[in-house]
C-alpha cells in the first residue's frame, strides 16, 4: 500500500480555525450588534459564535457570503486580516456609508457597459461654442469596471499644464446607479477630478449613452462646470479606434461625428 501523502508544512486544523475566528472577530467588531450582523449575513447566531470561537469552519457557500460582505477573500482562513490587502472598494463598503454607497460598486455586466474603446463628445469647459471629441478605454479588473484615457494636448496647454503623456493620462472607476452609470475620474495625483453620469440611449446598435460631465473647479465668469456628455462604444476594436483617433480634438458643432451631433443638441439649453 503506498504511503499516505503528508505535506511538509502541514497546518493544524485547529490553528486554521483560530486564525479564521480571530479575523472574524476583528471584522465583526465594526458592527454594534452581533445579532444584527448575523441577520445581514443570513447566518444562525449560534453557528456564528462557533466561528468566532474558532470551533468551526463555515461551508464554502457561507464563507463566500462572508467574504463578499466584508470585502475580503478566502485568505482570512490563513492570514491575519491586517495583512490582507484591501480592494479599492473598501471605502465604499465601510460601515459608515455601506448602506448608502455600497450598491454603487456592484458588478457591471458586459451588457450594461462592454469592455473596449469608446468615443465621446462634450462641449469644451473653457472654449465657448467649441466641442471636444476624444477616446477612452473600458476594462475590468478584480470584479470592478474601470476607464482609462488621455486628455487632449491642446486642452492641457490651454490650462497652462504640461502636455506630457504622464500628465495627460486619466483613470476612473465606473459606479452603478439606479438609472445609469457614474464615472469618477482623475489625473495623476488627483490634480483634477470629474464626475459624469450616463444613461443608455435606444439605438440600432445599442451602443450610445448620454448624460453630463462635471469638473471640480470653483465658479468663474468664463467657462462651464457642467456640460452634456455623449459616449459611443466603438465596434471593431483597436483598428476602428485607431482610425477614429485621427479625428479627436476640438471642433465646431457642425463637425461633431454622426449621431453625436443629434444627441448633443447644440444650441439648446442644458438642464
Amino acid at each position: 500500500m503506498p504511503a499516505k501523502f503528508k505535506p511538509e508544512n502541514e497546518v493544524d486544523p485547529a490553528q486554521l480555525r483560530s486564525v479564521f475566528g480571530a479575523n472574524l472577530r476583528k471584522l465583526a467588531s465594526r458592527y454594534p450588534s452581533v445579532a444584527g450582523l448575523c441577520r445581514k449575513l443570513g447566518i444562525n447566531r449560534t453557528q456564528f459564535n462557533r466561528y468566532l470561537a474558532g470551533e468551526s469552519f463555515p461551508r464554502p457557500d457561507v464563507l463566500h457570503r462572508i467574504c463578499l460582505f466584508f470585502d475580503v477573500d478566502a485568505r482570512i482562513l490563513l492570514e491575519p486580516v491586517e495583512t490582507i490587502s484591501k480592494s479599492n472598494s473598501a471605502l465604499f463598503t465601510h460601515p459608515m456609508v455601506q448602506g448608502y454607497l455600497g450598491k454603487t460598486i456592484e458588478s457591471i455586466s458586459q451588457h450594461e457597459l462592454p469592455d473596449g474603446f469608446y468615443r465621446f463628445s462634450r462641449p469644451s469647459f473653457v472654449e465657448e461654442n467649441r466641442y471636444v471629441v476624444g477616446l477612452f478605454f473600458i476594462l475590468r479588473s478584480d470584479g470592478r469596471t474601470f476607464m482609462r484615457g488621455y486628455e487632449l494636448p491642446d486642452a492641457m496647454t490651454d490650462q497652462g499644464l504640461s502636455a506630457s503623456p504622464y500628465n495627460r493620462e486619466f483613470r476612473g472607476i465606473i459606479l452603478k446607479q439606479e438609472h445609469g452609470l457614474a464615472i469618477l475620474a482623475a489625473r495623476h495625483g488627483a490634480t483634477t477630478c470629474s464626475y459624469s453620469f450616463l444613461a443608455r440611449v435606444p439605438s440600432f446598435h445599442n451602443n450610445y449613452w448620454e448624460g453630463y460631465a462635471t469638473r471640480t473647479v470653483t465658479e468663474s465668469l468664463s467657462g462651464q462646470r457642467v456640460v452634456r456628455f455623449v459616449v459611443e462604444h466603438v465596434h471593431g476594436g483597436w483598428r476602428a479606434a485607431r482610425h477614429m483617433a485621427r479625428d479627436v480634438g476640438f471642433c465646431n458643432a457642425d463637425q461633431l461625428p454622426g449621431y453625436h451631433a443629434r444627441l448633443m443638441r447644440a444650441g439648446e439649453p442644458f438642464r
